[in-house]
This record gives C-alpha cells, sequence and structure tokens, in this order.
C-alpha cells in the first residue's frame, strides 16, 4: 500500500496587493524525507513555508497538513517545529531560560528534554549568558533547538544554516540526517548548494512564484 502524503499543497494562490507571489503552487510532501527549496531571494520560498505553518493564510488553494486543512480546519498545524527568518528570543535571559519559557506554553517536555535537545545543537544549558550577548551563531543554533525541542514529526527550515561556521554546519547537517532517519518529514529552503546535494532526496526550485521539481543546476540556483 502506498504511503499517504502528509503535507498536501492544492493550487496555492498567494497575493500581496495584487502582486502574486505564490501561482498555483502543488506539490506533495511524505514522511522519512528532506525536500529542499531553492531559488533567488524574493522567489516566494519563505511565503510558502509560512503558509504551510499557518502563519500566513494562502489567497486561494488549500494546503493540508495531517489531513487537516491549514487556516479552515487548524489555525497552526500540529506537531510541526520551523525556524523562518531571524529567530527571536528574550534578550536578557540565558538560552535554557528562553527555551523553558517556550516549553511552558504547550506543557509538552520537561526540563531533561530541553537540556539533550540544547546539548543536541551544541549549546551549554548550564550557560547563564543572555542570549543579548549571544553570537548570531549561538542564536541560530538555539532556534534550531526551539524547533526540535518538542519532538516534531514535520520540520520546516528557512535558511537554518545562517551564521553558522563550518563545523556548526557540519554538526547541523548530522542532525538533520539522523531525524531523517527516525522518519521525520524535512523541508529545508537553503540558497547553499552543498545543504542541497548533502541532505535532500528530492530538490523543487521557487522561481517567480512558481514550484517546479528539480534535480539540475543546483549551483547555479542556489546563489542569492
Amino acid at each position: 500500500m502506498e504511503k499517504e502524503p502528509i503535507i498536501v499543497i492544492n493550487n496555492v494562490l498567494k497575493e500581496f496587493k495584487n502582486q502574486i507571489v505564490l501561482n498555483n503552487v502543488n506539490a506533495d510532501f511524505y514522511m522519512g524525507k528532506i525536500y529542499g527549496i531553492i531559488g533567488r531571494n524574493g522567489s516566494g520560498k519563505t511565503v510558502l513555508l509560512k503558509c504551510i505553518c499557518g502563519l500566513l493564510n494562502a489567497s486561494a488553494g488549500n494546503i493540508t497538513v495531517n489531513k487537516k486543512i491549514v487556516g479552515r480546519e487548524i489555525d497552526f498545524p500540529q506537531n510541526v517545529g520551523f525556524i523562518i527568518e531571524t529567530p527571536g528570543f528574550l534578550t536578557n535571559y540565558s538560552g535554557y531560560k528562553n527555551l523553558k519559557y517556550l516549553a511552558s506554553i504547550r506543557g509538552l517536555i520537561k526540563q531533561d528534554t530541553i537540556k539533550k535537545t540544547m546539548e543536541l545543537v551544541g549549546l551549554d544549558p548550564a550557560d547563564k549568558k543572555p542570549v543579548g550577548k549571544y553570537s548570531l551563531g549561538m542564536r541560530q543554533r538555539l532556534g534550531i533547538a526551539q524547533a526540535l525541542m518538542e519532538n516534531p514529526d514535520i520540520l520546516i527550515l528557512d535558511e537554518p544554516m545562517n551564521a553558522l561556521d563550518y563545523d556548526g554546519v557540519n554538526e547541523m547537517r548530522e542532525v538533520f540526517l539522523k531525524l531523517k532517519q527516525q522518519g521525520k518529514l524535512i523541508l529545508l529552503a537553503s540558497h547553499i548548494h552543498e545543504d542541497i546535494d548533502t541532505l535532500c532526496d528530492e530538490v523543487y526550485e521557487m522561481r517567480a512564484g512558481n514550484l517546479i521539481k528539480t534535480k539540475e543546476n543546483l549551483r547555479k540556483i542556489c546563489v542569492k
């Protein structure tokens, strides 16, 4: 029996002030795979990811996650972790304290899980340094930890390697590949062709609001 897609994008149109950003986008995404979404700045990658997460509503068409239509049957899809654009944190709090506060909103995880997730992404949960004094790379790691800490089945990652150094990039690649082995679904938007080549099972290009399946010319396409 063939698996059913966990995310279904059906004829999605998104307009801002009569400007079409997503133009009848269609795609099916399955568990246990990493999908790359590439394209130049302003091509619609982030808008598409925000629509999947429920942060924006489609102007027409629909997006189904776990068999529920986002924005109609459910405001925000369940069991989804995401990092989109620059993560925002309370700058006077430590990284651990930030994640502890965020985890308390839903109450799904214990403190040990938060600490283990921070260690997984290369952060020390005992570090009392306020996030306001974090480097950009440390903030990015904390954002990834936030996306991972509740053990979601689906991860939506918009440029997750931003501000990471060479070692950090390699560490996060290993983390994402392990999550794929656990059966997670990962949508990864990146302009870094090595991320796409190393991580992704299938690759889509956003081009002028259209989503096109491709595996070719990644080095040329993945340029800002």
